[in-house]
C-alpha cells in the first residue's frame, strides 16, 4: 500500500498555509515569517503549532484562533490551491491500495482534494491526525492508516515531503519516499529527509513510480 501525506506532496499548498498563518499570527502582534512557519511546523498538527508558540512567547493565544486560523487557511486553499505537477499521472500509474495520510483536519484535506480532482482517487481513504492521539513525528497516524486498510505497516510505503512525516513513517516500520517537489522546500530538505529515514528522495512525481518499484523489489 502506498500512503500520502497531502500538503507538499499531492497538493502545493505548504507555502500558502504558512503565508496564511503568518498574517493570522502578525494580526494578533506576533512575528512568525512564513519561512519559520514550513521550518518548524510543516508536516505538524495545527493545534500542535499553536501549542509550540504559546510556549515559545509565554502568552496564550486569544479564544477561537484557532478556528480563525484553520477557515482562513481552508478559505485561501479553496481558491489556490494547485495539484503538485504530474501527480495525477503517478497516482494513475499506482493501481495497488493507496490512501492519505495528513496531519490537516479532514475538512481541509478534502477540500484541498476536490479543489484538484484528486478526491477521486482516494474517497473514502483518507485519514486525518484528528483521528489519534499523537501527531507526526509520531507513528499514531501512519499505524491507525495501516489498520484501517487491514495493511501490515511493513508493506506500506509512505510518501512525505517533511522531517516530521518522515520520522513518523520510519518510527511505523514503514518504507519512507521523501519528496521536495513543492515550492515550499527549502535547498537541505533532501538531506534532512535522509537523515529522518527517508530510504530514498525524490523532485519529481514522474519518478515516483521508480522509486515505489525500486523499494519493492521490482
Amino acid at each position: 500500500m502506498i500512503i500520502f501525506d497531502c500538503n507538499g506532496v499531492l497538493v502545493d499548498s505548504e507555502a500558502i498555509a504558512a503565508t496564511v498563518a503568518s498574517q493570522e499570527f502578525a494580526r494578533i502582534g506576533l512575528s512568525v515569517p512564513p519561512a519559520l512557519v514550513v521550518r518548524f511546523f510543516a508536516g505538524r498538527k495545527p493545534a500542535d503549532m499553536l501549542a509550540d508558540i504559546e510556549a515559545a512567547t509565554r502568552k496564550r493565544l486569544p479564544p477561537g484562533f484557532g478556528t480563525q486560523l484553520g477557515q482562513s487557511v481552508l478559505d485561501r486553499l479553496r481558491s489556490e490551491v494547485r495539484a503538485t505537477a504530474h501527480i495525477q499521472h503517478a497516482l494513475a500509474w499506482l493501481r495497488g491500495s493507496k490512501c492519505v495520510a495528513s496531519s490537516s483536519p479532514l475538512d481541509r484535506v478534502r477540500a484541498s482534494l476536490e479543489a484538484t480532482d484528486l478526491l477521486r482517487f482516494f474517497e473514502p481513504r483518507i485519514f486525518s491526525a484528528s483521528q489519534v492521539a499523537r501527531g507526526k513525528p509520531a507513528p499514531d497516524l501512519f499505524l491507525h492508516a495501516a489498520r484501517q486498510m487491514k495493511v501490515a505497516p511493513a508493506d506500506c510505503i509512505v510518501v512525505e515531503d517533511s522531517p516530521a512525516g518522515v520520522t513518523a513513517a520510519h518510527a511505523a516500520g514503514m518504507a519512507p519516499i521523501g519528496f521536495i517537489g513543492g515550492s515550499h522546500a527549502a535547498d537541505n530538505l533532501a538531506p534532512l529527509l535522509v537523515d529522518a529515514g527517508a530510504r530514498t528522495v525524490i523532485s519529481d512525481m514522474r519518478s515516483l513510480k521508480s522509486a515505489v518499484m525500486s523499494l519493492r523489489g521490482w
